[in-house]
Parts: C-alpha cells; structure tokens; sequence
C-alpha cells in the first residue's frame, strides 16, 4: 500500500503520549526514511482541552471523544497510552473493529486481557503491538517474539519494577531505612503517591504474565502468580545479606518444569557475582536461558517518558511498516492453551531466615534438629549476640523443597527459647 502518509491517534497525551509526540517530532525525517511514508499523529484524546501544552505540535487535532480517533476513516494506526482496564480496553477492541492497528503500552491491560484483544486483532486482520507494556525502553517482547523464535526457553529471572529496585539500591548502598528511600522514590518520580502495587509485586506480576506468556507459549493468569512483598526487608536483612556475599533484589522468575510453569515474585538474595546483582536504582533487566543461545541478558531503562516513549515509538514504526507492506495480521501472536501452574509449595528454593532467640546453650541445637528432621541442610550461618540476653540468628538453607522448610519453620516457632522469626526470603543459588 503505498500510502505517502501514516496518520496516527493517540489515546492520551500524559508523560508516555507526550514523549511519542516528542520523539516523532524530534526524528521525524529519519522515521519517514525507514517506514518510506511520513508519520503524522493527527489527532489525541486529552481530559482537558483548556490544558496548557507549550510543547504541542499546532497541527494535532485534540479531542475529549474517543470515537473521533477511533472512527476516524483517515487514522491508520490508534496509540493508547492512557492506562488502566477501562475504558482503554474498550477502546482498543473498537479501534481493532474499525480496522485500525494498535499500539499499547498497558502492562496491567495486556496481563489481564492481552488473549482476547490478540484473538480480535487475528480475527479483524490486524495487529496488536505491546513492547513497551514490559520493560520500559529495553527491547523485549520483539527480541523473544523473533531473535529467539528458534529457541525452547527454558527460564526467565528478571528485576522488571524500577520503583522497588530503586529503594532496594538505596537501603544498600546508602544504608537508608526502608520508609526514607521510598520517601525518595516518590520525590523523585520512581514512585506513586500509592506505590502498594510495586511494593506488593503486582506490578511485576503483570509483567511477568505477559513476558511468560510468550516464553513458555501458554496463557497465563496473572491472578496465579505467587507475589512476596519487599515492606518487612529491613537495614538489618540488607547487611547480612552484604556480609553473606549476596544483595537483595525483587526478582520476577519464570521457569517451564515437566509438572507446569513455577512463576512468582519475591523479594530474593542475589548472589553478588550474579549480573543481576549490579543492576541498580531505576534500572531494570532480564536474564533468559534459551536451549539454543545459552544466557543472555536485556538491560536497560525500565520506565520514564522517554524510554517508554522510545519502544511506543517502535512499535508505531512497526505497525506502519506493516500497513504499507499489506502486512495484515502484524504483530499478533495467538495465546495458547493455559500450561498447569505449579503451586509454590511444590517448589524448590534455598532460604535465608533470621530469627531471635533466648542467648542459652542448646538453642542453635535444638532449631538444627527442627531443620534436620525436615531434610533441610545449612549452608551459612551467622550468630550474633544482641541486648536484653538474646542472640540473632541468621540461617542460609540448601536447595529444598519448600513444603519442607515451612514445616521446619513450623517447629522451630514452637521451641521455647526462640523470641521471633524476623524474616524469611529465597536465596538464589550460587551457580
């Protein structure tokens, strides 16, 4: 089709519509070479049409009714970036009705209804584009759609929500207490007025599902991953983690075992020479393990305007590419048949645990023998002596089941002498 002009929507002109704006503007002549038809957005859907926007290109028609984007015969390609379920999930199925191809970098939306606007998008003949719904401005869903199409992947582990890993970085390098670094990451930005999403790991639950999704070629119910919060990680955790060799990170991991998928997200002790243990403040990666290509890692910018704006970007570009190339089904992938999901419980994992308990002879025996009965082995072992007559015990377990463990943490919240459990969090494997 050879179309001299590529007209685009945008539904929503927040920090990611205005950063698509920006960069398209910035480059237009370089985008217009590589699609070999200049890109225009003509048109945006905004709350306020009084708003002041210095910045706006004076030819972008705005508009507060979404069917004028939508129903636009001229608008070849329909961006939404405004956010949440609704009414952007609405939207996005009538704009793939009319014809149009999407662009969305809804993580929450593609999570929860990616299969069903991939179906519509295969049944009108279009395509649906997602890479900036994970990830932020780093390549994913592209790079694991097609560089890696030739590969079985066998597990994914990445740190994909900048909000924790930036407080997280600031409680180690800074030895800041949890509440003043997330103080810092609301000042700076990183953070939401409301951050329970991040904290609670829902957010990189979302991004997990749809990254899953595409590595182990199964539907994925985002309400069936396992999530951990980083809110009881403490100063205390965070050193002896550093004097045990290892960092605290919020890990998302997916891995396909012959019972089902094992996803979760947790808070996780990262062993220092691991390269995710370098990656820090906002930054975000992805450490895969193809059958083919062996171990390789995505890292990068994981959110902001212009990062996020840059993948938009991209994936306009492609979805323009495919409309003048008579491209039709684009970008969308048919979701498969949901893959069992294997309960934590059946898992595996070292563990990290510090307790309190009662400084006394016999204390350390009698929670080695709670373990022991339980099949659970001891790599590391911290002692220390604190006030008021009690000692702090810090315990890295082998690699367990964990139905085992729990049960020995069972037993041992039972001895007499032991005051609190004060934490307990998974330990990566040193490989």
């Amino acid at each position: 089709m050879n179309k001299s002009v590529m007209k685009v929507g945008l539904l929503g002109l927040g920090t990611v519509g205005s950063g698509t704006m920006q960069i398209i503007q910035t480059n237009q002549e370089e985008i217009s070479r590589k699609i070999g038809s200049e890109l225009r957005i003509t048109k945006a859907l905004v709350r306020d049409l009084g708003k002041e926007r210095p910045n706006l290109d004076p030819h972008i028609q705005l508009t507060t009714d979404a069917q004028a984007i939508i129903a636009d015969p001229e608008i070849d390609i329909v961006v939404e970036v405004m956010g949440g379920i609704e009414p952007a999930r609405s939207y996005i199925a009538a704009a793939l009705t009319n014809g149009k191809y999407v662009v969305t970098a809804n993580k929450d939306l593609m999570a929860t209804h990616g299969s069903e606007l991939l179906l519509l998008a295969q049944k009108q003949n279009r395509g649906i584009f997602y890479e900036a719904s994970v990830g932020g401005g780093i390549p994913l869903i592209r790079p694991i759609k097609r560089c890696l199409a030739a590969n079985k992947i066998l597990s994914i582990m990445g740190i994909i929500n900048g909000t924790t890993n930036y407080i997280l970085t600031q409680m180690t390098e800074a030895k800041k207490d949890f509440q003043d670094a997330l103080e810092e990451a609301q000042a700076k930005g990183f953070a939401e007025a409301d951050p329970s999403n991040d904290l609670e790991g829902r957010d990189a639950a979302y991004k997990l599902a749809i990254l899953a999704s595409l590595c182990f070629n199964s539907a994925v119910d985002v309400n069936q991953i396992a999530t951990e919060s980083i809110t009881e990680i403490s100063l205390r955790d965070i050193m002896y983690a550093e004097e045990l060799g290892f960092v605290i990170k919020l890990l998302a991991l997916g891995e396909e075992t012959p019972e089902g998928l094992l996803l979760r997200v947790h808070p996780t002790l990262v062993p220092k020479e691991h390269p995710l243990a370098s990656v820090s403040n906002e930054f975000n990666a992805l450490f895969l393990k193809g059958d083919a290509v062996g171990e390789l890692m995505f890292y990068g910018r994981g959110a902001g305007s212009l990062p996020t704006a840059s993948a938009v970007t991209a994936d306009i570009i492609e979805a323009a590419r495919c409309i003048k190339h008579q491209i039709e089904n684009g970008a969308a992938a048919i979701p498969q048949t949901a893959k069992p999901i294997v309960p934590m419980a059946e898992s595996r994992s070292c563990f990290y645990v510090r307790l309190k308990a009662k400084d006394q002879p016999g204390v350390f025996g009698s929670v080695a023998n709670a373990l022991g009965d339980e099949g659970v082995s001891l790599d590391l072992i911290i002692q220390k002596r604190r006030d008021f007559n009690l000692a702090e015990i810090v315990l890295v377990t082998h690699d367990v089941p964990e139905a085992n463990f729990y049960r020995a943490l069972d037993r041992i919240k039972q001895i007499d002498s032991i005051r609190n459990i004060s934490n307990v969090m998974r330990v990566l494997e040193r490989s």
